[in-house]
């Protein structure tokens, strides 16, 4: 029985009679375009301006509300200042000691600073690496232009307010990029950095009398020698080796340009072109053949040791074949 409207006698769709069936090709024409219902994709152009408006609305005000926030959050951070500082900061106020060379990324855990002094090919990635990392050393600010924040600085002549102190890696005989840092005499050099605390300022040992118990003997005799008490306020290293069979196999050892890092380096405050003070460790005879392993210390009076956290205190392995 077909079903007729009351008013105008047509005939209405039987809503419980299926529809006839169509073939895959001309339902996969009808979703691209519907010539009954003049739709594309499944929509009309009515139904595609109604949703686009809405999304174009959507992710308006979704961006708009998310340049708020970003604009909001950076007015509270200075880009050069931290806002946690110090004790208040996850960093903390003592400082850790690093070493370079570094060895590989696939031996990221490793402290081992392995070659062969006659082989050139073996050594070449322990040279390669301190050269990158001395790169902006040897040409400072050369990069962004900020030659003119750096100055030659001295206990006695301290940086301005708001420049840089130079740190001139490029008279440390023998430790220099053309005698390639000694390696291949097997008798290399290891550069010593600490790491930057925005705001630390060392305590110095000024007080040659109240020296620590456990301060090496031979750092007490060179803090004792020094003439200048201005050269005192430096932040002084000592590098030695870790058991007795160590510090018979690690020979001497020089520290250059000084045995530390002075004070007027700091406080570190994130000034254009800072660049962090390095002392090079030439090992001058070290022991061929046999793993030598190295301890290597900072020492101010507000700087703990504690290896396991990595505080003022850098441990490395030095191996020559």
């Amino acid at each position: 029985m077909v079903s007729k409207d009351p008013k105008t006698g047509a005939e209405l769709a039987n809503p419980y009679v299926r529809p006839p069936s169509i073939s895959t090709s001309q339902s996969v024409k009808n979703f691209f375009y519907n010539r009954e219902t003049g739709a594309f994709l499944g929509r009309t152009a009515s139904s595609w301006g109604k949703i686009g408006l809405f999304y174009l609305i959507f992710y308006g005000v979704l961006a708009a509300l998310v340049a708020i926030c970003f604009w909001g959050f950076f007015q509270t951070l200075d880009p050069r200042i931290p806002r946690w500082q110090l004790e208040r900061s996850i960093i903390g106020t003592n400082p850790g000691l690093g070493f370079r060379p570094r060895p590989p990324l696939e031996n990221v855990e490793s402290t081992l600073i392995w070659y062969r002094g006659t082989d050139s090919e073996n050594f070449k990635f322990w040279i390669e690496s301190l050269e990158s990392f001395l790169k902006d050393y040897i040409t400072p600010g050369s990069v962004l232009g900020l030659g003119a924040n750096i100055n030659k600085c001295d206990y006695n002549q301290p940086p301005p307010p708001g420049k840089v102190c130079d740190v001139d890696v490029k008279n440390w005989h023998p430790c220099t990029k053309e005698n390639k840092f000694n390696y291949h005499k097997s008798a290399p050099c290891i550069f010593l950095k600490l790491n930057k605390i925005y705001g630390w300022k060392p305590e110095f040992f000024n007080d040659t009398k109240s020296l620590p118990s456990n301060m090496p003997a031979q750092l007490k005799e060179y803090i004792n020698e020094v003439k200048d008490p201005r050269e005192l306020e430096t932040i002084w290293v000592s590098c030695e080796g870790e058991n007795p069979a160590d510090q018979e196999n690690i020979g001497p050892i020089k520290y250059i340009p000084r045995r530390g890092f002075p004070g007027y380096f700091y406080p570190y405050e994130n000034s254009e072109g800072y660049l962090s003070p390095l002392v090079a460790i030439h090992f001058v005879r070290p022991r061929t053949g046999i793993l030598i392993n190295v301890e290597c210390k900072a020492w101010a009076r507000n700087i703990k040791h504690n290896r396991n956290d990595k505080l003022g205190v850098v441990h490395f392995e030095l191996m020559i074949d």
